[in-house]
């Protein structure tokens, strides 16, 4: 057997230097229901030098927004499980409402709000920057997922369904929060799935458009 390449094995080695410190910061986000821990901590839980914490990450926000992305990772993973369409802007439309529909959203939502806090009328600077961030990282890599499977795709016109969802579902998390107070219960999963076809509906026929009328039973 040949050796492994060098270059092949620092590689191996810093991925898993970060997986290390990504799962380290979800075990104390878990623990202590938020981010309130130090890069000492992190860096002695991940089992690496705190040199090694900066040399993946900038800042341990930015590690806090990775776990945070990671936990909404089922709308990446499901598209997998959804047929490619024939390639028109109504069939991409059609994949996206099947992804957003089969994801479970609401745990990681819940989670989110536990780690980060709960939506306030006036967050403070750092939670609304770093719920943004969560769901503009969550936009990107579903964007670049998508870009793999449909490499012909117009690259404006998926980057704005994409963009018009993603950020679609940062609002109904806000919304969904006040009304439900973010716990996943069943009551807050069918608000959670009213809300959804609210926005899907939107997208699809636009704002302006007669909606089709909506069962609120």
């Amino acid at each position: 057997m040949l050796p492994e390449p060098a270059t092949d094995r620092r590689a191996a080695l810093k991925n898993r230097h970060r997986q290390a410190i990504v799962d380290a910061a979800a075990a104390l986000m878990d623990e202590r229901s938020g981010t309130d821990f130090t890069v000492e901590e992190l860096a002695e839980r991940a089992d690496v030098s705190r040199r090694t914490v900066f040399n993946h990450f900038s800042s341990l926000d930015d590690v806090v927004v990775e776990v945070c992305s990671d936990a909404l990772g089922s709308v990446i993973e499901g598209l997998a499980d959804v047929p490619v369409g024939d390639g028109t802007n109504a069939s991409m439309m059609d994949e996206m409402a099947a992804v957003l529909r089969a994801a479970d959203l609401v745990a990681p939502l819940a989670y989110l709000t536990r780690v980060l806090g709960r939506p306030a009328a006036q967050p403070s600077p750092r939670q609304a920057l770093m719920t943004l961030r969560v769901f503009t990282e969550v936009s990107n890599l579903l964007l670049a997922a998508i870009l793999l499977r449909r490499p012909d795709a117009d690259k404006l016109d998926l980057h704005l369904l994409v963009g018009s969802l993603a950020g679609g579902v940062g609002v109904l998390y806000h919304h969904w929060a006040a009304e439900t107070g973010a716990v996943d219960t069943p009551e807050s999963r069918q608000v959670w799935s009213r809300q959804l076809e609210r926005l899907i509906e939107a997208v699809r026929y636009g704002h302006c458009a007669e909606l089709p009328a909506r069962d609120t039973a």
